[in-house]
């Protein structure tokens, strides 16, 4: 067997893991690279593989990091299937046409205002069309049952806890008569956090593939994360009465932050809020989730119960047209808008910043991780002034990072989540990391006894 890693190698982005046997060749995600325009560059550079020669494609989630290439490796020749979750099917087919459309429209933009004529500016990395033909190969599978993709790989999907549909993949590959378990952890989500499972204990691996998105540190505490959101909000909302903007994942943040907004409430920390979902993608994901109760925790299936029963707490409105979002723009004070993309980068987002950063009233709240090369990761590290759509911004806003709400599990989480083995994988690779984070992860690994490495990008390892 061998494993070439394509992406998420001492990074976080094109997560992109190649299986080789002497009988099958497969793709575990086909993600796309984020976080700026070197890495957007890099979604246009040719597959290191022929697409024909997959024979299918094993999704953990939905997130564009995971999934944004798929359209690109159908159109280029790939004729298997995708097996993945029954809710990230139902949500891949919002998220992958939503990220061609932005990518039309951003190339559109980019051609109309002659920002740049470089290629990866100009052009889509594929079009709608191409991204609605690759859902026909979508092949969706419930949890915690087996499923055999060929006659020599059989596999199963467990509950990784990230985001709705998220799943950690448990591989079973005969080659030569010998039976090798390959598992890959995909993202793993914190566990006590709201509305998902925590993620599933695996028990036994040959080969393991495991995140390192926070492997060098911990998350604050649930409770002082939600102090620090009411603290930031109502100051705000009520002593600066400004706006606060919010660039949120359209899925799972969005649908998180709903729920703690929702949550504290019913607690009397908040009162009336004025909501606004700016964005289709997360409208959609939000209704996608709703359809999903089965996969909530005890928590969120009475939160739900209680948020039916009492509409009038929130004022709550999806906006579903550029019309209704350019509206927004004309508030002045009072608004709690969350808009993707989560990194700034894309989408609706880029321009409640530009209308709003300008002025030292208004908060933006960053809640995600941010990539390196992101506008998300600029604002944070304290820039005073950033390009949108070529035009230079001063940041005046005060901008707030949260780091509590992560999806990610941290350093602990995932600790606890790899003690869970019962005996020590033949070896494990730490991926999906920047290399701070994978070096961190990876000495604790090591000093649990555990052969480990840290691929680099087109790596290749024999086993």
């Amino acid at each position: 067997m061998r494993i070439t890693f394509f992406g998420a190698s001492r990074e976080v982005t094109g997560s992109c893991y190649l299986v080789e046997t002497d009988r099958v060749k497969f793709l575990v995600d086909c993600g796309m690279f984020q976080g700026g325009r070197i890495a957007e560059r890099r979604n246009f550079m040719p597959f290191h593989f022929a697409p024909r020669d997959i024979a299918f494609v094993l999704l953990t989630h939905a997130h564009i990091d995971h999934s944004g290439l798929l359209p690109k490796l159908v159109a280029e020749g790939f004729k298997g299937q995708v097996y993945t979750t029954a809710a990230t099917n139902d949500l891949i087919r919002v998220l992958l046409p939503d990220s061609a459309h932005i990518q039309e429209m951003e190339a559109e933009r980019a051609q109309r205002h002659h920002f740049t004529r470089r290629r990866e500016d100009t052009q889509p990395v594929y079009t709608t069309e191409q991204a609605l033909a690759s859902l026909e190969q979508i092949a969706p599978q419930q949890y915690d049952t087996e499923v055999s993709p060929h006659p020599a790989v059989r596999c199963m999907f467990r509950e990784a806890g990230h985001i709705l549909g998220s799943a950690i993949i448990e591989i079973w590959l005969e080659e030569n008569g010998k039976h090798t378990k390959l598992v890959c952890s995909g993202d793993l989500g914190q566990p006590g956090r709201p509305i998902l499972r925590d993620p599933a204990i695996i028990e036994e691996a040959d080969v393991l593939l495991v995140e390192s998105t926070y492997g060098d540190r911990l998350h604050k505490d649930m409770d002082t994360t939600i102090e620090e959101l009411v603290q930031v909000v109502n100051d705000t909302l009520h002593r600066k009465k400004g706006n606060v903007i919010i660039p949120a994942f359209a899925v799972g943040r969005t649908q998180e932050l709903l729920y703690l907004f929702n949550d504290l409430t019913r607690q009397g920390r908040f009162h009336n809020l004025d909501i606004y979902v700016d964005s289709p993608m997360a409208t959609e994901a939000t209704r996608i989730t709703m359809r999903h109760p089965e996969l909530f925790d005890e928590e969120a299936i009475d939160l739900e119960a209680w948020r039916a029963k009492h509409l009038d707490q929130i004022n709550l409105t999806f906006t579903a047209s550029a019309v209704e979002s350019m509206a927004l723009n004309d508030i002045r004070g009072g608004a709690i808008i969350l808009s993707a993309s989560g990194m700034c980068d894309a989408g609706r987002i880029k321009h409640h910043l530009r209308h709003n950063i300008g002025r030292r009233e208004n908060t933006v709240l960053i809640t995600g991780f941010q990539a390196q090369g992101s506008l998300g990761r600029r604002l944070v590290d304290g820039a005073n002034l950033v390009k949108i759509f070529g035009e230079e911004i001063p940041v005046r806003a005060d901008v707030h990072t949260i780091g509590g709400l992560s999806a990610h599990a941290d350093q602990a989480a995932l600790l606890h989540w790899l003690a869970q083995f019962r005996k020590p994988p033949r070896h494990t690779f730490v991926v999906h990391g920047e290399s701070s984070a994978s070096e961190a992860l990876a000495g604790h690994i090591e000093k649990m006894g555990w052969s480990v490495s840290l691929p680099a990008l087109g790596e290749v390892f024999r086993m």
